[in-house]
Formats: structure tokens, C-alpha cells, sequence
């Protein structure tokens, strides 16, 4: 029992959960009345109660998870919980919504909490342009650049998403793809899938080869739902296409289930790439070609930065190398 089957089944959504567990305000009386109902009736025990958890934060880094399916964050977390640990330091999760303001519900949180720095798993820029100058507390944003937002209390580590995704396009290329589609993120979403669609339009560009958004692009939410509808609407309308790059690992298996359920093959028929190398990428069948974000070194780096950063030290940007790991959904033509 954790924090997902909570909110599962009481019907709110793990960032409601996330604040009622950590005795945050900003929940209604009915939501926090039927969470903890749910909580009482599956058992649930916190590891601390609320008095505990507040004065636990005022001496801990505050993180910030955005939604509860994307991979790569849990892949980040452990490692950058790990590293902490050995300076000394305790980490405290708090999960959002999908859709929820990160920034501001770090600014909730700050005011309630006083912790003493904050780390964001994703982020979306436009929030952190808005509000962010009310957080107070050095800050570290993990998997996006932050360079272009001029914030000096924020730093940041990310791969190149956009290098990465031009690589994807021209391992495609290099083996005879021309009609490739892309799936995952959005024409107006956050900064990261932004410059990987971006990579994948100049890459095929390059190469005299262009990328008609409106035929062979399809929009998707981070989640293996999302990515089995875009892939199942792009493949009807485009159904000459011989790959198929992903914007996200979760988006892959997802389109890895309607290419199959459409009586198709991977890498046989279509060929199919993934982004973030998460665990389900080596195990799925056939095993995803995927960019690696290397996310122990994102930990590490990312807790450096705390450190430092609850040092005195300025806001620093750093760029960690990408690979792509190729492994069996991708086939010659």
C-alpha cells in the first residue's frame, strides 16, 4: 500500500494525497475527511505524523515529483536520496498533479515548512518565470535547463534533449527511415518535450526530409495510455510510416501495445524508439532503443548542486552526456 492505491481509491489525486499525508494546507475539508477515511480503512500508517513531518522539513531539502508515471523520476530519486544522506541531509517527497503549479505549491510549502533548499523533477518554464522569485531557498531543477530563466537562487541538470533527439532521428535516417512519425508532449508543453520535437524537426531538415506536424507529429501525455492513443491515431492516418520515435519511454511502451494490437510487428514492421532508458525499456519485448539520461549521474549532480547551493554558492547550470542504448525495435530497411 503506498501513496498511488491511496489515491486510487479515494478518487483524488496523488498530489491531493501527497499534502494531506504531509500535513499541508491548500485540501479541501471533504477531500483531507476522505483521504484520511481511506487511509484508516486500508491501514495506511505515514511513517510520521504531522508535528513530526513539519519539524522534519524545517531541517530537510524539500522535492517536488510531477505526477506519479514517469519512470525516470523514480529512477532519480533513490540515487539523489542516497547521496544526500551521506552529506547529512534528509530529502522529503512531496508528489504533484500532472497538471498542478510546481512553483506554486513550492511556495505553499516553503511558507509552511521553512526547508532548507528544494529540488523540482520537472518543471514547466513558465511557472517558474511567474512565481518563482517568491521561493527563497536555493533550488535545483532536474532534467531541464534552467540557464535561459537568469534565477539566481536556481540551478539545473539536464542532458541536451534537443542533441539527444537529433541523434535518435539520424540513427533512424543512417538505417533507411524516411517516414518517420513522433509522438509524446505537446506543440505548447513544457520546455523539454519542446526541444525534443525541436531536434527531431531540424534533424530530418538536415536531411531533406521534412516533418509535417499536422500528418506526422501526434501530441501525448506522459503516460502508456497517452502513448497507445497517439500512436494508434497517427498510424490511421499515416500508415506508410517505418518508425516511430517517442519522446518518452512511458509513451513507447504505450505505442509499443497499439502497434501489436493493430497486428503490426516491432521492429518488423515499425520501428520504434524511446527517450529516458527506464528499467521497463531493457525487459519490454522486443527491449526499446532509448536516449539514456544516465540517472544516477543526474542524482549526483543534482545533489551537488543542493549542496552548494546551501553553501552560498551561485546558481549553476550543468549539462550531463546523453547515449543512445540500442537494442532490438529498431531494424534496417
Amino acid at each position: 500500500m503506498d501513496i498511488r492505491d491511496i489515491a486510487s481509491a479515494s478518487g483524488y489525486g496523488v498530489g491531493t494525497v501527497s499534502r494531506v499525508i504531509n500535513g499541508q494546507p491548500n485540501v479541501s475539508d471533504r477531500a483531507r475527511k476522505c483521504i484520511l477515511e481511506v487511509m484508516r480503512e486500508c491501514g495506511y500508517e505515514p511513517n510520521s505524523n504531522a508535528r513530526y513531518l513539519k519539524m522534519r522539513a524545517q531541517t530537510s531539502v524539500a522535492a517536488f515529483v510531477m505526477g506519479v508515471g514517469n519512470r525516470l523520476f523514480d529512477d532519480i530519486l533513490g540515487p539523489l536520496q542516497a547521496a544526500l544522506a551521506e552529506a547529512g541531509e534528509d530529502l522529503v517527497v512531496t508528489y504533484l498533479d500532472d497538471d498542478a503549479d510546481e512553483v506554486r505549491a513550492a511556495i505553499d510549502y516553503q511558507h509552511a515548512r521553512r526547508p532548507k533548499a528544494m529540488v523540482f523533477l520537472g518543471g514547466e518554464p513558465r511557472y517558474f518565470r511567474e512565481a518563482f522569485h517568491e521561493v527563497e531557498v536555493p533550488s535545483v531543477l532536474v532534467t531541464s535547463s534552467a540557464a535561459d530563466l537568469g534565477l539566481p537562487n536556481l540551478s539545473s541538470v539536464s542532458i541536451d534533449n534537443e542533441a539527444a533527439s537529433r541523434h535518435v532521428i539520424e540513427h533512424l535516417l543512417a538505417r533507411g527511415h524516411r517516414r518517420i512519425g513522433v509522438i509524446g508532449g505537446s506543440r505548447a508543453g513544457n520546455l523539454t518535450s519542446d526541444l525534443r520535437l525541436r531536434g527531431a524537426e531540424r534533424a530530418l531538415a538536415e536531411h531533406g526530409v521534412a516533418l509535417d506536424l499536422e500528418r506526422d507529429y501526434e501530441p501525448a501525455p506522459f503516460l502508456e495510455t497517452g502513448g497507445y492513443d497517439a500512436a494508434s491515431r497517427l498510424l490511421s492516418r499515416s500508415g506508410d510510416l517505418t518508425a516511430i520515435f517517442a519522446l518518452g519511454d512511458v509513451v513507447a511502451f504505450g505505442a509499443l501495445r497499439a502497434i501489436v494490437d493493430r497486428g503490426l510487428s516491432v521492429p518488423g514492421d515499425v520501428s520504434l524508439v524511446g527517450f529516458d532508458d527506464t528499467s521497463f525499456s531493457q525487459f519490454s519485448v522486443p527491449r526499446v532503443t532509448t536516449i539514456s539520461q544516465h540517472a544516477e549521474l543526474l542524482a549526483a549532480r543534482a545533489a551537488e548542486l543542493v549542496l552548494r547551493g546551501m553553501a552560498g554558492g551561485e546558481a549553476e547550470h550543468v549539462v550531463v552526456p546523453f547515449e543512445l542504448m540500442e537494442r532490438e525495435s529498431v531494424r534496417a530497411l
